[in-house]
């Protein structure tokens, strides 16, 4: 139940913007607004988010994860609810829907970030890999059910997906509350000034894997929710293919990611030199998927291709969060892994609206840029990260102690 309510954290999370993507042409035909202005519904969300992870992340490795993560999600939720009557009754929705994004973008930069955090905390060595690899698929899996839940939520009206929120984040609340049960702090936290410095021996001595782990998990959302976004239009325009049809459809490379991820942190175990291996295959699949993408039109084959990128995502990001989340000692890691989910977001926030650009300019041109930036990632992951077998400290407690990165 404890893996169950840590799960339940990042599924909310990915409902916020993967739940709204099905609804965003008719969103943006109601409310009159641009495509630009639709996309910045997705980026409201992840901005916000994004800025507000560290600080969230230093608060809870300064007092509690739970203590942090609980009013985020109602937060959260509150975000929702005003979104939701904003779309029923106010006459100026678009900005009160913006406003809520804001908060709910708030809120969850305490929910995933800070569960992985969670997790690296209460389990070790090869049984974190595999929460962690649970806690992505769980991520992938409210990515898989998201769409098809917004497109039957959408038959009632556009705007219940927002309405829905509240509701889940209550779910979350109560199972966190009662099945996560952290350990006591048997220190007093450090001050800032410590804290500070102890961050920056981190980044000094380990800033260049992590600077290729975090532009790596960052384009690997980037490119998802790019393609998701592209998807979203091309079935509607193209293939009049809408509602809970639609979902269905958005939901197929996201059940491969998802199903990979899963499989992927179940059998990394500590085996840091797989992880490298997974990652770079992994970038190399997506590579080779976005470049053939080119050549297919039809939609049958289109996603045939399409699916060897998700299969390459959940090759690569559990293996980027066992990385991430074992690379620091427990009283930092809730910064370190905040400022990856941080990352995470920024990529989410970007891919609508460049994708958006890039759609208009070429299609060829926006798919060559995608395949072309997960070949550049391979490249620094392959460069920047090695690593070297050492003999664990028998009090070590985190994958950083056991295994020298360079």
């Amino acid at each position: 139940m404890t893996i169950f309510a840590i799960g339940s954290i990042p599924l909310i999370l990915v409902l916020g913007n993967s739940m709204l993507i099905p609804i965003l042409p008719k969103m943006k035909s109601v409310l009159d607004i641009s495509q630009f202005k639709v996309s910045l519904i997705i980026s409201a969300f992840s901005i916000a988010a994004a800025i507000s992870i560290p600080v969230l992340g230093y608060l809870s490795d300064r007092f509690s994860r739970k203590a942090i993560i609980i009013p985020s999600l109602i937060l959260y939720g509150s975000g929702g609810l005003l979104a939701g009557t904003a779309a029923a009754w106010f006459s100026n929705a678009y900005l009160w829907i913006m406003a809520g994004r804001i908060m709910q973008g708030i809120g969850a930069a305490g929910t995933a970030p800070i569960a992985m955090a969670l997790t690296g905390d209460l389990f070790k060595g090869s049984e974190q890999s595999k929460v962690l690899g649970l806690v992505e698929a769980s991520n992938g899996l409210g990515k898989v059910i998201s769409p098809i839940i917004g497109s039957l939520l959408a038959l009632l009206f556009w705007y219940a997906a927002f309405f829905a929120f509240p509701v889940f984040c209550f779910i979350s609340v109560l199972l966190t509350i009662f099945f996560i049960k952290e350990k006591k702090k048997e220190k007093e936290p450090p001050s800032l000034g410590k804290y500070v410095k102890g961050l920056i021996s981190v980044f000094k001595t380990e800033g260049r894997w992590l600077f290729a782990a975090y532009l790596t998990g960052a384009v690997c959302l980037f490119t998802l929710f790019g393609i998701l976004f592209y998807i979203s239009d091309i079935l509607e325009k193209d293939h009049h293919i809408d509602g809970v049809l639609k979902g269905g459809i958005l939901a197929i490379p996201l059940l491969f990611m998802t199903t990979t991820s899963y499989i992927t942190g179940s059998k990394i175990g500590k085996k840091m030199k797989l992880m490298k291996t997974l990652i770079i295959l992994g970038l190399l699949l997506m590579t080779s998927s976005f470049a053939s993408l080119i050549f297919l039109k039809k939609l049958i084959p289109f996603f045939a291709v399409l699916v060897i990128s998700s299969i390459g995502t959940g090759l690569v990001l559990p293996c980027i969060n066992s990385f991430i989340t074992g690379a620091v000692p427990t009283d930092r890691r809730g910064f370190v892994t905040s400022l990856y989910g941080s990352v995470r977001f920024l990529g989410v926030a970007i891919g609508p609206p460049i994708f958006g650009t890039l759609m208009a300019w070429s299609r060829t041109g926006m798919l060559l840029i995608t395949a072309g930036l997960t070949l550049i990632c391979a490249f620094l992951c392959m460069v920047l990260i090695h690593v070297a077998k050492k003999e664990p400290s028998k009090e070590s407690d985190t994958l950083f102690e056991k295994l020298q990165f360079t």
